[in-house]
């Protein structure tokens, strides 16, 4: 080996590192930051380096990529509510499924498939084949998220074996492209077909399940993008992209657990939406009465009580309540109450939504409990206050076996001495499905909007 390209495997080496670092800092919200600027950094490392590396002549081009590219993303970082970075991941996973099945179609038509290794062939197929079903589901995800495409399941007959015909069909090209490797339309037909099970995977797949789907597409990105390295026999690509495949899965496989689902249900199950609401069944004998609540009522029961838990959903999201819910927080505090968070797994639209909602807020980080470590607390807590979260907190999930969610792990909020729900109306949550949890006899309803609610709530403690 030469000087130099010693010198580049030993800058990779120190790039993957960083990438490592990174992600091991980003498991905590306090160092969160800094492991993000590690991975940028690592990022921007690598692209210099393989430009000197390949010898690229035209950097002109590049740059202009980098500086646009740059702009976008800083743009997006700043401008984009917390509201909807949900939908912008998948469109960061889209986009990166893309570059993927770009970066294998563009080194075939470079080569146009003479004398390549069946190895590279292979992993051609394979980002391109993975690559476009995670742009197209990730555009799917991003559509459902946003409202442009019903949240509910859409199925119709025959379509998981229709999906698993594609899918062995587009295997079947790559075999077939090992001996054709001449013919170029071959790959442009592997990329339809992805492009294709992109959207028929994600179709079928209830709005209560994007959590899981947008941390699985964040897989495939991460797979995609390593196979492309293999493609163009990049170490760097090949290291980050694993990483993030495996860390999605990892995530992905949490997320089923909190559910108390498999993958394959989740994929296949068509959850959430109307279905849900039909299925929820048990409910007819139950007294659906309930209980309203003014700021005024809940700042006395509130700042009387030695413990109060407070449980975000993606309504706190929607109203961009998360500094309204802190200035709260921080009120009842200063009257010696024991002040707490509840966050489920999969609460929000994406996972670890209320953890960044709550960082925005400066919530201390050792007040954010999770699902299994308040549960115990309840039955000594005198006050749950939850804002706008609605199927992590439905007892039917505990109670009903007639219900959808029947086995999901939930917040045992139901067990305090009393519970607040902060809703805009009694419309159910995003499964779709009805909430006993409101009819409680010690649960109380404060309709409102969720900031403007938690700003009364604000002025009356004040006069307490």
């Amino acid at each position: 080996m030469t000087l130099l390209e010693i010198s580049v495997e030993l800058v990779y080496m120190v790039a993957v590192a960083l990438f490592v670092i990174g992600l091991k800092r980003m498991t905590s919200p306090a160092t969160a930051r800094s492991g993000n600027q590690l991975a940028a950094l690592a990022m921007l490392v690598g692209i210099v380096v393989t430009l000197f590396d390949k010898n690229i002549l035209n950097f002109e081009l590049i740059i202009a990529g980098v500086v646009v590219g740059g702009l976008i993303g800083g743009i997006a970082a700043k401008k984009v509510e917390m509201t909807s970075m949900p939908e912008m991941v998948a469109l960061f996973n889209g986009v990166g499924g893309a570059s993927s099945f770009l970066v294998g179609l563009g080194e075939y038509y470079r080569t146009g498939g003479v004398d390549l290794n069946v190895d590279v062939l292979v992993t051609i197929g394979l980002s391109i084949l993975i690559g476009g079903i995670t742009f197209t589901g990730s555009i799917m995800a991003f559509g459902k998220l946003k409202g442009l495409i019903t949240g509910n399941p859409v199925t119709f007959p025959l379509q998981t074996p229709l999906n698993g015909v594609l899918l062995l069909g587009s295997f079947a090209a790559i075999g077939y492209g090992l001996f054709e490797t001449g013919d170029p339309m071959l790959y442009l037909i592997i990329l339809g077909i992805s492009l294709v099970l992109g959207v028929l995977v994600v179709l079928p797949i209830g709005g209560a399940d994007m959590p899981v789907v947008i941390s699985l597409l964040n897989s495939y990105s991460g797979v995609a993008a390593s196979m492309a390295g293999f493609v163009i026999n990049n170490k760097l690509l090949i290291v980050s992209g694993a990483l993030v495949g495996s860390a999605g899965l990892i995530l992905t496989v949490i997320m089923c657990k909190a559910m108390n689902r498999s993958l394959t249900n989740v994929l296949f199950g068509a959850f959430g939406g109307d279905k849900g609401a039909a299925s929820g069944g048990g409910h007819g004998s139950i007294d659906k009465t309930i209980r309203e609540v003014s700021a005024e009522d809940l700042a006395v029961m509130t700042a009387y009580a030695q413990r109060v838990v407070i449980v975000p959903g993606y309504g706190l999201a929607v109203a961009q309540a998360q500094h309204a819910v802190r200035e709260v927080a921080d009120i009842l505090e200063g009257k010696g109450v024991d002040v707490r968070y509840g966050i489920h797994p999969v609460a929000g639209r994406m996972p670890g939504h209320m953890n960044v909602l709550l960082a925005e807020a400066n919530v201390p980080y050792n007040l954010l409990y999770d699902m299994e470590d308040i549960n115990p607390d309840f039955e000594k807590t005198d006050v749950v206050i939850i804002v706008g979260a609605n199927d992590v907190v439905n007892p039917d999930a505990r109670e009903n076996p007639a219900s959808p969610i029947y086995g999901m792990p939930i917040l045992n909020v139901d067990k305090a001495k009393a519970t607040i729900v902060l809703k805009r109306s009694m419309n159910p949550g995003f499964a779709g499905i009805d909430n006993v949890l409101f009819y409680k006899p010690n649960n109380y309803m404060f309709f409102g909007d969720a900031k403007k609610s938690l700003q009364n709530l604000v002025s009356a403690l004040k006069e307490v």
